[in-house]
């Protein structure tokens, strides 16, 4: 299977957090590959990984930094394909400074944000298989049992439902 999704992360601090997504993914039998390349410090290792994430058929890309957080952005610049940003808590403003960097695009170049850290990871996976199951109904109804489960664990924690 090619790669589906294509996974960015701006340093090697920021690979435990983005391993959520990653994590995520694999329990949806997504395919998909995982790389550190910084836009400021590596920005032709990003072109290449954008570039061969077209060929190879990816369908989003996540990209998640911390501080400045240009990640994002510099990715949606090169590409057409849905850019998810995730920002990353570093720094004296805890992330917030990255989170005002990824959602705070120009008209036209479009790039979806979550939020900041480990929760935003898990939503960008499960919004690139939100993506990926458009064309993919076998993805779209485990996508469905696992909100279906979701919800039903919620209700059992409900004193009121539980009698």
């Amino acid at each position: 299977m090619s790669m589906q999704v294509l996974i960015l992360c701006g340093s090697a601090s920021d690979l435990e957090v983005v391993g959520g997504a990653a994590r995520t993914l694999k329990e949806f039998g997504a395919a998909y590959a995982l790389h550190v390349a910084s836009a400021h410090r590596t920005p032709e290792r990003v072109r290449e990984l954008v570039a061969g994430a077209e060929k190879e058929g990816c369908r989003a890309i996540i990209a998640a930094a911390g501080l400045s957080a240009h990640l994002a952005g510099v990715v949606a610049g090169m590409t057409l394909l849905p850019v998810i940003g995730v920002p990353l808590a570093a720094g004296p403003l805890g992330g917030r400074d990255a989170l005002l960097a990824t959602v705070q695009m120009p008209p036209g170049v479009p790039v979806a944000t979550m939020a900041i850290g480990a929760a935003g990871a898990t939503n960008a996976a499960l919004f690139a298989l939100q993506i990926l199951a458009l064309n993919d109904p076998a993805l779209r109804a485990k996508l469905l049992a696992a909100r279906k489960a979701q919800a039903e664990k919620v209700l059992a924690s409900d004193p009121a439902e539980r009698g």
